[in-house]
């Protein structure tokens, strides 16, 4: 039987990303309502006068890579301009549908100025795309080769790459815990079980940041290939880049190591220290401890108190970008132990399943007796 060729990882990245830009843009999801005004009202509106400079940037930039990603699903055979138009005109319809949509919702304003933006970052993304989208992201494009090369095949390896990119994202988050994530409390709006006190909080800081640590080094091992500890560093040093940046943008004054409390510096030297020998086991033990970090991280941050100095800047609530983008971080950043810990229970069994047929498929089959 011949080889499956491998196919491109684009079009699963562009509806990946479109799904996060379309809650992003519909968040909170709740409030529907007619406005009595005609539905496209908005969209003849005068432009205003004044904007926020960093709100047509955040459009803009919000969709360059919806339009790169379009761009380098589409046919290969495609010329340029072809690729570059129709991947353009795609991310502009996504954006007047969403836009449409928000005119329904009372905490979301539609506007022609964000379509304008959204469809300059399409277009910007879309001819990026059709220039190196193939040599990127097709069958035999760069990451399609490192991803042959580093992580397991099949399915298996996509969702894996796509639970890692959500995991990065949920770092973005406006919090300052590191590593941190499975919170339905504050999802659902529960308060906190347990009060601040300064040791407390300390130690439970200290744990959450070394199971957490421990669970995303395992997870990233158990979905790679070969044993050397590159992919694990360079997951762990991204999530720490990403939590840096957003407790930069989003805490005041912007201190980019705001989040390297006395508990995560702590924590990160223990889950280090814990997480080297952890890499030298087989890779079934190497998901029994994962799933449990995992378990573990997700049950300290849902129990840790809360913390009443936190620095967030309350001048950012007022833009809708910033609004739409917290509300897409909590949500994936509160929902993804739960995908990953259904991953990881998944692959080890598969894995296990392989290991126990492998020693009876590897026997020679019994001789017959021959008759006499």
């Amino acid at each position: 039987m011949a080889a499956r060729s491998p196919s491109s990882l684009a079009p699963a990245f562009a509806l990946a990303y479109a799904l996060l830009v379309a809650y992003a843009c519909l968040h909170p999801l709740t409030g529907w309502r007619d406005s009595g005004l005609p539905a496209f009202d908005w969209l003849w509106a005068p432009w205003p006068k004044y904007f926020i400079l960093e709100d047509l940037l955040f459009n803009i930039l919000g969709y360059l890579p919806l339009g790169l990603l379009l761009a380098a699903a589409l046919p290969a055979q495609w010329r340029f301009a072809r690729k570059a138009l129709v991947a353009a005109l795609l991310a502009g319809l996504f954006s007047f549908g969403l836009e449409a949509l928000q005119n329904y919702l009372p905490s979301r304003v539609a506007s022609n100025l964000d379509l304008g933006g959204n469809a300059a970052g399409g277009l910007l993304g879309a001819l990026a795309g059709a220039r190196w989208g193939s040599a990127l992201l097709g069958p035999q494009g760069r990451l399609q080769r490192w991803r042959a090369r580093s992580v397991i095949g099949g399915r298996s390896g996509e969702a894996g790459l796509v639970l890692i990119g959500l995991w990065l994202l949920g770092q973005l988050g406006a919090t300052d815990l590191v590593f941190a994530s499975g919170d339905l409390r504050s999802l659902l709006g529960i308060p906190a079980p347990l009060p601040f006190r300064p040791e407390r909080f300390i130690a439970f800081d200290t744990a959450l940041t070394a199971s957490g640590l421990l669970a995303i080094g395992l997870f990233v091992r158990c979905m790679t290939r070969g044993a050397s500890p590159l992919p694990v560093l360079a997951v762990i040093a991204l999530g720490i880049g990403a939590k840096s940046l957003a407790t930069w943008i989003f805490f005041e004054p912007g201190a980019p190591l705001a989040w390297l409390t006395p508990g995560a510096e702590r924590g990160l030297l223990i889950g280090g220290g814990l997480l080297l020998p952890a890499l030298l086991l087989p890779r079934l033990a190497q998901h029994a401890i994962a799933g449990t970090s995992l378990l573990l991280a997700t049950a300290l941050v849902n129990l840790i108190p809360e913390n009443p100095y936190l620095p967030f800047d309350r001048r950012l609530a007022g833009f809708s970008n910033v609004f739409s983008f917290h509300g897409l971080t909590g949500l994936v950043d509160s929902l993804w132990p739960y995908a990953a810990l259904a991953y990881l229970s998944a692959l080890g069994l598969w894995r296990g399943e392989h290991l126990a047929a492998a020693p009876a498929s590897a026997q020679p089959a019994p001789r017959r007796r021959a008759r006499r």
